[in-house]
């Protein structure tokens, strides 16, 4: 059995067995699981499926939350970009629909997968297949891509913690954007070392995220921060790809992810008793809710 307590000792195992990362991600996943690798890679692909079915409904879509707080920004990012007056490309821009759709399908009670929450599901996905689509990457590359990911995801939630209630959502969509910049860096012919970097780009940026969300919902702020997410990922893949180091290393920022939630105040870890959660306007939308279910 493989075992691993940390990002560096995955990395060791692939130097000592001379495989990829993402050879030695599927292998701790089979050990985890008690199955073949052959049946991580099929559930693998069902999940890539279940992405990509999350983003072509959530593409479609207008419809508000019960809430009435969000639901329709992916319809107005396409119309924005339709205009003509989008400074994005084509691939910037499908970053950041596909996490609007994802993320809006899952306000919508609709199917998504939790990569590594719920409240962050818009991240990787959007980060992966934008990639995908405009670069023509196979599918095989793909489920190697969520292969890494998965396996980051896991060190992550063993070290730290991906839930907003424990770490704040630097947990979650922290984790979320650290795992999709080691994935897309992958994609991007990155090395092991390389993915590692992403991922401790990716991290220190979302370092000390709060976990708000107004009138207790995974809409405000979570919905927005699934775009930023996704753009702080491709961020930090960019930087690897052009050689620039983290200096902190992956572990090391992963650790003080969880110092850093251990030290949150209990009011920004999800119990909607701080930050954006008590503002004002989002007493009144409180309060509009209360309404509505008495």
């Amino acid at each position: 059995m493989i075992k691993s307590k940390n990002f560096e000792d995955v990395l060791n195992i692939a130097r000592e067995k001379n495989k990829k990362l993402y050879e030695i991600c599927e292998l701790l996943e089979a050990d985890t699981s008690e199955i073949s690798t052959e049946e991580v890679r099929d559930r693998v692909k069902i999940i890539l499926d279940a992405m990509k079915d999350a983003i072509e409904k959530g593409l479609k879509s207008k419809e508000k939350s019960m809430s009435g707080m969000c639901g329709d920004d992916c319809a107005k990012l396409l119309e924005r970009y339709k205009s003509g007056h989008s400074l994005f490309s084509e691939t910037y821009q499908k970053v950041l629909t596909y996490s609007l759709a994802t993320i809006e399908q899952n306000l919508r009670m609709g199917k998504i997968v939790a990569c590594p929450t719920a409240g962050s599901c818009g991240v990787i996905p959007a980060v992966l297949l934008s990639y995908e689509k405009c670069f023509g990457v196979t599918e095989d590359e793909c489920v190697k891509a969520l292969l890494i990911v998965a396996g980051i995801g896991a060190v992550i939630a063993e070290n730290a913690s991906i839930a907003g209630a424990a770490g704040g959502c630097q947990a979650e969509i922290g984790s979320a954007s650290a795992m999709a910049a080691a994935g897309l860096a992958y994609m991007q012919g990155a090395d092991s070392e390389g993915c590692a970097n992403a991922l401790a780009l990716a991290l220190k940026s979302m370092l000390g995220l709060t976990c708000d969300p107004v009138c207790g919902l995974v809409e405000v702020p979570c919905i927005k921060r699934n775009v930023s997410g996704a753009v702080n990922a491709i961020t930090a893949a960019q930087m690897t790809m052009a050689g620039i180091k983290s200096v902190i290393p992956a572990d090391e920022v992963i650790d003080s992810m969880r110092r850093i939630g251990n030290d949150m105040p209990v009011c920004l870890k999800e119990t909607g008793e701080g930050g954006l959660a008590i503002t004002p306007t989002a007493k009144v939308y409180k309060q509009k809710l209360n309404n509505i279910d008495n």
